[in-house]
């Protein structure tokens, strides 16, 4: 896989995780449905795991290309920022747009 790909590949990652919590009632995804519904906390809590397993697919495909760096605090912070920005548009469905009842 070139190094554009996985970039590519990264970044339509992040933007289906970041979206998961917000769009599904299932826990985790596959996992049972929430009754009545998932509260905000869990889904947080899902989009942190989410932000996590993203990142691991990023560092296994940098390792794979040989180039892997280490990082500080402030790469975590910006990634942390961009990831919630990525699920801006499932948390508007979820709380702000879909009409409930």
């Amino acid at each position: 896989m070139s190094l554009t790909a996985s970039v590519w590949l990264v970044i339509v990652a992040a933007l289906v995780a970041a979206n998961l919590p917000f769009v599904n009632h299932r826990w985790l995804v596959v996992g049972p449905v929430a009754a009545p519904r998932k509260p905000l906390a869990g889904r947080l809590g899902e989009l942190v795991l989410f932000y996590f397993l993203v990142g691991g697919l990023a560092l296994l495909l940098e390792r794979r290309a040989g180039q892997a760096a280490s990082q500080g605090w402030e790469f975590y912070a910006i990634t942390g920022a961009l990831f919630l920005t990525l699920a801006f548009p499932g948390f508007v469905y979820r709380y702000l747009l879909r009409r409930h009842g």
